[in-house]
Order: structure tokens, then C-alpha cells, then sequence
């Protein structure tokens, strides 16, 4: 069995969990407008208005475009594909008709992206299909089964995040080896750049900004691209880094100290910050495991950095990765308006998430971590190995 064959498995023990008849994905022309949840059921593309359809009771139907048939039915992803040339609102009605599901569940969320892959023009398209019938009402949202899905990591999925988790840290160790003061974030992402090509892989978000590199007091910060700033002795560094390996992602972050000519250690406002970090994710770590609210866990984190009389940080503890570096439903977030219901979902066993809290540091720069952990049946365990001390790199490097 395959990843696929082993998500869409998954998927029908999702549906019976959830007290759902039947999951619709409603997509055309995905490879223009990509519906994330193809490559958990398909793994290919359509180009006509297509239904992929999975019932509780485990059958797989797809109904596609006459030009498609052919090559949905050489997946073997599915147990009965149906053609159509002008159409698909007559085979979709009798589908529906014989299947006869109390709940037909499709991809819209107004809280998660990665179940929202119904656009508003096609859903309108398949209300006007099912209008003046029994089914239009019985239409809700996947949010539940689509965020089950994709948090709940097989042996394989783990397996590739594992992977490119390594090949990260090891990319990070090459890196340390190629700073010193006068190096520009430019040069340092750069050299990352060059390393993921010689690697064979891809950034794990936009290249513009993978890998982020941000040195120094009031730096532009993970989300911006690297500049021409130097890096100086006395600079906090971090990296926000991760790659694409077999299709599932990578996220790490990394801090460095440079030091003074004569300098052996960091000074305590930068050892006590980054202490501090290394903590929070601790912290985070020993309070995550299934059934807590995802606030819950930001909390923890949260909570201990301002206790430490520092500043809030302005996001979220920490996102779940998978086949993208923010992947999933469930957010380590705080209870803010722009966050939705995500606060409020429950961790599974099975998830795995980033934990990133950060400190500014005066005069420094930005002390952060950022580690990756598989949520666990009691607790969880780190697929990063911890960063516990900040990497200095020397004057004289």
C-alpha cells in the first residue's frame, strides 16, 4: 500500500469516527487552482469538473471528464470512474441518489486554508447541480475530516519529515562552519541556497525568504528576504530554514552569537534570553499531548516568557508541518481574533508541530528555536534535536 492507498484508508476511519456518509472533493482544472486535499486521494490532476467521492462504507467513486477516464482508472485509487462528455450534474445526482448520505461533506473552512480548496465558483456550481433536490442541505464542511487527515502522520509520513529534518541540521551545521563577522545575510543565505540545489531538494517555502536570515538589532525579521546587512560582533543570528524531501517538509530555526575579539561566551542579557527560549520550548514540549486545547499549549510557552519579564511575541507558538511547512488545521496559538476557532481544537496523537517562541533581545537581535515534535498517545517526542546552547562563532572565524 502506498501513501495514498494508506491516506484514503485513513480517510474512511475518519468518516465512520465523525458520523459522516460521504466526503466530496469538487475541483477543475487543478493544476491551475490546486485543492490541497488531491494529494492525499489522487496524486495527479483533472481538468473538467471532477468529484472524488469516499463514503464511510469505503467505496472510492470519481467521476471525471471522458479525457480523464483513462487516466484516473490507471491509478487504481479508485473503485468505479465515471466518465461524462457533456455534464457531470446527471452522474453526480445518481451517485448521490444511491448512496443516499445524511451529510455530504466538502472542502470550504473559514478558519483553515488547507481545507478550503473548494472555490466559491464551484461551490455555487454545485448547489445549482443539487438545487431543487434533497441534497443541497445536507452539504457541511470537511474541516473536520481534512484536518484529521492531514495532522494524523502514517509511518511513511514520518518518516519523510524525519528525513528532512536531518538533512536540515545538517545543512545548519555546514553553515556555522561559513559565518564570521563581515558575512552578509545575503552571502549566508546563499551558500543555504547553493546547498539545497547540490542536495537535490527544494526550499520548503518561498525561496525569497527559505532560508530567512536576520542579523543584528532591528533586522527585517523571518518573514522578509535576506539583505545586504554584515553581520558584526555582538549580532544575535538566526536562520529560519527547512526543505522539501520526498514531498513533506522540513522548518527549524537556529540562533548564533558572534563574538567580541577576546569574548569567550555570550553576555548574560543574551545567554538569559535564549535560556529562556530553550525553556519555553521545554515547557511547551511537557504540556503537549492529546486532548489539550492547541491554546492550551501556547499558553505554557507564553505565559513563562512573559513571566521572565519579557515582551509578548506577535504569533503563534507553533503550526503543524507535513507536506507544506505550515500544514494542517490545529495551531499552537493564542485566543486572537484572527486565529479563528483554530485555539480551540483539540491536539491528536499522531500531529506533528513547530515550537517557536522568541525573544528580542536589546542591542542583540532576536533569541529563537524552533524544533519539531510528534504528538505522542501520552506526551511528545522531538524529530529535531534540540539547539540547548547558542552557537558562537568566533571574531577570528
Amino acid at each position: 500500500m502506498d501513501l495514498i492507498d494508506e491516506k484514503i484508508a485513513q480517510a474512511v476511519t475518519i468518516l465512520e469516527e465523525l458520523d459522516i456518509d460521504l466526503w466530496l472533493t469538487y475541483v477543475r482544472e487543478s493544476d491551475t487552482i490546486h485543492d490541497p486535499c488531491l494529494d492525499f486521494i489522487l496524486g495527479g490532476s483533472c481538468t473538467w469538473q471532477s468529484a472524488f467521492m469516499i463514503t464511510r462504507s469505503g467505496h472510492r467513486i470519481a467521476i471525471v471528464g471522458s479525457l480523464d477516464k483513462a487516466g484516473i482508472e490507471g491509478t487504481g485509487r479508485f473503485s468505479e470512474v465515471i466518465g461524462y462528455v457533456e455534464s457531470i450534474r446527471d452522474p453526480l445526482l445518481e451517485v448521490l441518489r444511491r448512496e443516499d448520505p445524511a451529510q455530504i461533506a466538502v472542502n470550504y473552512s473559514e478558519s483553515s486554508p488547507l481545507a478550503d480548496g473548494l472555490t466559491h465558483g464551484m461551490y455555487l456550481q454545485l448547489c445549482g447541480h443539487l438545487a431543487g433536490g434533497p441534497f443541497a442541505p445536507r452539504l457541511v464542511t470537511a474541516e473536520g475530516i481534512i484536518s484529521a487527515l492531514r495532522g494524523r502522520k502514517t509511518p511513511v509520513e514520518l518518516e519523510r519529515i524525519r528525513s528532512a529534518v536531518d538533512l536540515t541540521i545538517g545543512l545548519f551545521d555546514e553553515v556555522s562552519g561559513f559565518m564570521k563577522p563581515g558575512r552578509t545575510e545575503k552571502e549566508i543565505a546563499s551558500f543555504l541556497t547553493a546547498a539545497v540545489e547540490r542536495e537535490g531538494v527544494e526550499p520548503a517555502w518561498d525561496p525569497s525568504h527559505c532560508p530567512a536570515v536576520f542579523t543584528g538589532p532591528d533586522s527585517a525579521g523571518a518573514h522578509a528576504g535576506p539583505t545586504d546587512r554584515p553581520v558584526e560582533t555582538g549580532h544575535v543570528l538566526n536562520i529560519d530554514f527547512g526543505v522539501r524531501l520526498d514531498d513533506y517538509c522540513s522548518d527549524l530555526q537556529r540562533t548564533w552569537y558572534f563574538l567580541w575579539p577576546g569574548e569567550e561566551e555570550p553576555p548574560e542579557p543574551v545567554v538569559r534570553a535564549f535560556t529562556t527560549v530553550v525553556e519555553a520550548v521545554q515547557i511547551a514540549a511537557d504540556g503537549l499531548r492529546p486532548g489539550v486545547e492547541c491554546w492550551a499549549v501556547d499558553d505554557l510557552a507564553r505565559s513563562h516568557i512573559i513571566g521572565r519579564g519579557y515582551a509578548d511575541f506577535p504569533h503563534a507558538l507553533g503550526h503543524q508541518i507535513g507536506r507544506f511547512a505550515h500544514d494542517g488545521s490545529g495551531v499552537l496559538c493564542p485566543r486572537w481574533e484572527r486565529y479563528g476557532t483554530l485555539p480551540y481544537m483539540k491536539v491528536e496523537k499522531g500531529q506533528v508541530y513547530t515550537l517557536e517562541p522568541r525573544i528580542t533581545i536589546e542591542g542583540h537581535g532576536v533569541a529563537t528555536v524552533e524544533e519539531i515534535v510528534v504528538v505522542t498517545e501520552d506526551g511528545c517526542r522531538f524529530l529535531s534535536p534540540p539547539q540547548r546552547e547558542i552557537i558562537c562563532i568566533p571574531a577570528s572565524s
